[in-house]
């Protein structure tokens, strides 16, 4: 029979011990540590968050009962008070650099998307943690409410969250989607929360197709109608030219305009993309896509632990925030290397059941 260890360790084999510890050296303030290290730190969150644990209580708890087989995860158990002292203090920007390690990795097994073109498909999005005021006074957000955003760009590639960032909630959705460096060809999937002419311009000068919702109130003329296919929802497919004053300064480009009538919600939408090549029903249908990063947050709140937290600092939430983005990366890997029918969700809790097993791991999924 053969010998497998237990199936956290072999999860945490994805990420070589010797890359952590340069990551870990990288980031690194105040004191050095006697007995506790970052990295028991990260396998002692990791399991929290695998295991669903909703305390620091609970979670050293979940440990002490674990004791005995720690030593093969080369951790040791970690106290409350050290644990919540880490958490405080160490830079969480450790788990930023190690969650783009480990996207790396997923982007390597990632499936394609499920359209027909090569060009990378993204499509933008933010939700927001709400939090308690009182508990955490730097989040503040509204005179009675603390929070903070997250902000995804979403790889269609796999699903992974490709583009992360995390800011006070105060922060508009457009601010953060100006800072991803998209690559050049690819097409992004935006609402009508990022309406921003002058970024759309941004996005042409880089060769960037963007794919959004048109505002009511715009001014515009038609220079150009095509031929459409009512048959699959199409009411119109036009080249059209801003004409209010502000607008076609800040955007002085032709762009498409494409009219499409739902055929299950009889919903009517109005569509504005630069992509001249791709049919109308395509851009229908990419813009029904973008649901797929409103899934993303739905099952990131349901499964993992990124709307209670263990501490209350700005870097221990962002900590605990970012490891659950590893958390949700492995998973992802996981699933791709299995090759196997389960959704995340079934992977996550036949893995609750079986963390400390001896198992094959590919086997257990």
């Amino acid at each position: 029979m053969s010998h497998h260890n237990t199936v956290i360790a072999q999860m945490l084999k994805l990420i070589p011990r010797h890359e952590f510890n340069t990551l870990a050296t990288q980031h690194h303030a105040g004191r050095s540590f006697r007995k506790a290290s970052r990295w028991s730190q990260f396998v002692t969150m990791m399991i929290a968050q695998l295991s669903g644990r909703n305390s620091l209580r609970d979670i050293v708890e979940n440990m002490t009962a674990q004791m005995h087989k720690l030593y093969h995860l080369g951790t040791g158990k970690l106290s409350r008070t050290t644990l919540s002292r880490i958490n405080e203090d160490k830079p969480y920007k450790l788990y930023e650099a190690l969650f783009g390690r480990l996207l790396s990795r997923c982007q390597s097994a990632a499936p394609k998307h499920n359209f027909r073109f090569k060009n990378k498909l993204y499509s933008l999005d933010a939700t927001t943690i709400d939090l308690c005021l009182s508990a955490f006074p730097w989040a503040e957000f509204r005179s009675t409410k603390g929070a903070v955003k997250l902000h995804v760009g979403l790889n269609h590639e796999g699903y992974l969250p490709e583009f992360m960032t995390v800011t006070d909630g105060k922060v508009h959705d457009i601010t953060a989607a100006r800072t991803m460096d998209l690559p050049r060809g690819s097409i992004v999937v935006i609402d009508k929360g990022y309406n921003d002419y002058a970024w759309y311009k941004q996005l042409i000068d880089k060769n960037i197709f963007f794919v959004t919702r048109l505002k009511n109130n715009a001014k515009y003329r038609v220079i150009e109608r095509y031929d459409v296919l009512k048959s699959k929802g199409i009411t119109s497919d036009q080249i059209i030219e801003f004409t209010g004053a502000q607008t076609a300064k800040k955007c002085p480009t032709r762009l498409r305009r494409i009219g499409y009538t739902d055929g299950e919600t009889g919903k009517h939408y109005v569509f504005l993309t630069n992509n001249m090549a791709l049919a109308a029903k395509t851009i229908a249908d990419l813009y029904k896509a973008r649901w797929q990063v409103e899934l993303f947050f739905k099952w990131i709140k349901q499964n993992l632990k990124i709307k209670s937290f263990v501490g209350t600092s700005k870097n221990a939430v962002l900590t605990q925030i970012w490891i659950s983005m590893c958390a949700y990366l492995l998973l992802a890997f996981l699933k791709f290397q299995s090759k196997l029918a389960q959704s995340m969700q079934q992977i996550l809790r036949l893995l609750q059941l079986n963390l400390f097993e001896k198992r094959d791991l590919l086997r257990s999924t």
